[in-house]
């Protein structure tokens, strides 16, 4: 369908484009010929693959978001971090305990925390990321998990730190853990993983796997959803 609406220039990796200013970056960026080829959740992949870093017209200031949130504004150079290098350590949940020696054990750099909120001003879903990784730092798993519970990984937090802590690393070890030792497993979660072993779903997603898109996409938007979920 045609956009009708005013075009606006914005620079996409340097690059001059001309784009309806009603659309987002990420939208700009396909209608300028782009491809999401890693995949952003919205376009079959995993959400926080479409975090960008931009500059507006006549700005100092280096500013981030997700390209599927952000309107573009004339002027605007942007540039694409779909993924923020770091290293995730490697641990076995049932050999370490929900406090701040685990924390500081896989991931020591939280102590370099300065306080300074950067991390969180950087946060495009507004998560008081600071907050939850001084809450890492003092052992207080249950509130780190529950600060940084929406957290998508965009990795945004992790380029703007001063400190070099990544932060939604340190966030997700603190959520399994709260999982496993403080929270617990639902009971209704492992009556139905008992149902999955037990073969209760196989027919089910057998006819899944085997039906057409157009089939999918009926039972799709034909599903029914509890609105008090």
């Amino acid at each position: 369908m045609e956009n009708n609406s005013e075009k606006i220039t914005i620079y996409v990796m340097g690059k001059k484009h001309m784009v309806p200013e009603d659309l987002t970056i990420m939208k700009a960026m396909e209608y300028s010929g782009h491809q999401f080829t890693r995949g952003a959740g919205c376009r079959g992949g995993y959400c926080g693959a479409c975090a960008t870093l931009y500059r507006k017209k006549g700005s100092y200031k280096l500013e981030g978001a997700l390209a599927c949130q952000k309107i573009v504004e004339d002027g605007m150079y942007i540039a694409q971090i779909p993924f923020s290098p770091a290293e995730k350590k490697t641990y076995i949940l049932d050999e370490i305990k929900p406090e701040a020696a685990t924390i500081l054990e896989y991931y020591p750099e939280v102590s370099r925390c300065l306080a300074c909120n950067t991390c969180t001003k950087a946060c495009p879903q507004d998560i008081m990321v600071m907050d939850y990784v001084q809450a890492s730092l003092r052992g207080d798993i249950t509130q780190a998990a529950k600060l940084s519970f929406d957290c998508i990984s965009c990795g945004l937090c992790a380029v703007r730190c001063p400190a070099e802590i990544v932060p939604y690393n340190v966030s997700q070890l603190a959520r399994r853990l709260y999982a496993k030792y403080i929270d617990g497993p639902s009971e209704h979660v492992l009556e139905r993983v008992k149902e999955v072993e037990e073969g209760v779903y196989d027919q089910d997603i057998k006819e899944l796997m085997t039906a057409s898109k157009e089939t999918l996409a009926e039972r799709y938007n034909t599903r029914e959803i509890d609105l008090n979920e």
